[in-house]
């Protein structure tokens, strides 16, 4: 079933939006997949920092979920949990809204992104602030939250690591869910440091503790005085409205209990029904994500108590596709995720572009579900990204909560074609299709365009291969040879054989 809502703690009734009616980063005139990945293939640099730093992670996380003899006990359980929490997900959200309500805390309900977006900026106006602290969420992201608060006005302050690291860099972007300046060595941070970070001395060394001291000194300055902060939640309580953040730096724990108000923003799928079923998160993430038992910290909080923490506590829930994507008895399965990355670390195509191409929200092979799934493959951006797979299945065997990516992704992509079916024009690859159904329809058709075929592919060859292929074909030999065909068929040479009734003697 899918959720429905007729009511609001802020008196917002959320609904449901179908594919493409979410607001956010636009993605209508960005780049398809295999145009953008071109940049990145050709950075030497970035392809050997990511080639190491997915290694190592590889390496981590076999040896941490080998140790734990239950391993697929637990991702069995994960995977149960999360489906029956989807499919009942309107009695849980509600059920978090009354928890949440009764321990002090206001629940808003956001359709999409720009209605998430207002609610938040009117949430940071009314404390008269025009300065807000952010810990890194997925969700702010996506749905563009910066930029909504910088045209209000408010300067959104990060506090993590690599969000300094990333935020330096004019025009850089995050490239990973949990390390986002994964595409940057420490000789790139240290020159990066150096040249822009305010008090950085100029012979910095390239040394991690002296670079993690260096933007600690910088990043505290911003976090004391601060009264407003914005985090996003790795799960939701159903059962108690608690809030749930796992981190390695602790910047998030300093957001959550120094400023006067703290606003939440998750999707509607982050919820779990009980404290027991988030056990079972909290074994997973960590190993799965980091190689770790358990991460560094972990904080949870309910309300709002007097006297301690924040005064105000408001949770934004954010639909932006995810009730399209509920409703779609496969794409459901999607919504399982839980941000772990495990899935980037392993996939061939992530490991040489990078998270860049797949736009500015969801990196690798879960990006290339998400993304057109809740948003729709009528962009051409969105219509490349089930295609930025090799379908290896690495992703699926690592995924802690069993999502079967690469039937999604081929699910998807029949998706992207008969949604080409229905325009006007024919894309030029569905009239090539077409054309060459026609062809194959009739056997004296292929047997003519067989023999022309031949002779023009033999007189494109160069010993033996064919570099380059002329018009629309000439995408499949971007990145590959073809081997030039024999002069003679099989049909032509099984009708000539000696010895066949009505062939040569």
């Amino acid at each position: 079933m899918t959720p429905s809502f007729e009511r609001s703690s802020a008196g917002t009734t959320p609904s449901s939006q179908g594919p493409g009616a979410a607001a956010g980063p636009a993605r209508d005139r960005a780049p398809k997949f295999s145009a953008a990945a071109r940049t990145a293939l050709a950075d030497t640099r970035q392809r050997a920092n990511l080639a190491a730093a997915t290694a190592a992670l590889r390496a981590r996380r076999a040896a941490a979920t080998a140790e734990a003899d239950d391993w697929e006990r637990l991702r069995e359980a994960g995977r149960a949990i999360k489906d029956l929490t989807l499919l009942n997900l309107d009695a849980y959200l509600e059920e978090l809204e009354g928890a949440v309500t009764a321990a002090g805390g206001t629940v808003h309900w956001a359709a999409d992104a720009a209605e998430a977006g207002r609610i938040i900026t009117r949430l940071v106006r009314d404390t008269g602030e025009t300065e807000v602290l952010k810990v890194r969420s997925a969700v702010a992201q996506e749905i563009g939250l910066d930029e909504a608060l910088r045209r209000a006005g408010i300067v959104p302050r990060d506090t993590g690591l690599a969000e300094l690291i990333v935020g330096l860099e004019p025009g850089d972007r995050p490239s990973h869910m949990l390390y986002p300046a994964m595409h940057r060595n420490r000789a790139q941070v240290r020159e990066l440091f150096a040249r822009e970070l305010p008090g950085a001395p100029a012979d910095l060394p390239d040394d991690p503790e002296i670079l993690a001291e260096t933007a600690r000194a910088r990043l505290r300055e911003r976090m004391l005085p601060a009264k407003v902060a914005i985090c996003g939640a790795n799960f939701l309580v159903a059962e108690t409205g608690t809030a749930v953040l796992v981190e390695s730096e602790g910047n998030g724990r300093m957001c959550l209990t120094l400023p006067d108000t703290l606003i939440t923003v998750a999707g509607l799928e982050k919820t779990v029904p009980t404290w027991a079923d988030l056990e079972v998160f909290l074994q997973l993430l960590p190993r799965a994500a980091a190689g770790e038992r358990m991460t560094a910290a972990t904080s949870t909080w309910t309300g709002v108590t007097p006297g301690d923490g924040p005064s105000a506590f408001h949770l934004v829930l954010v639909d932006n596709g995810r009730t399209s994507a509920l409703a779609d008895e496969a794409g459901r399965a999607a919504l399982r995720c839980i941000r772990c990355s495990a899935c980037l670390d392993v996939c061939p195509v992530y490991e040489r572009t990078g998270g860049h191409p797949y736009g500015p929200v969801h990196p690798g092979p879960i990006g290339a579900v998400l993304t057109p799934l809740t948003r729709g493959v009528e962009s051409a951006a969105d219509a490349s990204l089930p295609y930025a797979s090799t379908l290896c299945g690495a992703c699926a065997d690592v995924c802690p909560v069993k999502i079967d990516i690469p039937d999604l992704l081929v699910r998807l992509r029949g998706r992207v074609v008969e949604s080409r079916r229905r325009r006007p024009v024919p894309t030029p690859e569905l009239a090539m299709m077409r054309t060459l159904a026609w062809t194959l329809g009739d056997r004296r058709r292929y047997e003519v365009a067989l023999r022309r075929g031949t002779r023009w592919a033999r007189l494109l060859s160069r010993g033996g291969r064919i570099r380059r292929l002329p018009g629309l074909l000439g995408k499949w030999t971007d990145a590959r040879d073809v081997p030039a065909p024999p002069a003679q068929s099989f049909r032509a040479w099984w009708e000539s054989r000696p010895g066949r009734p009505g062939g040569r003697r």
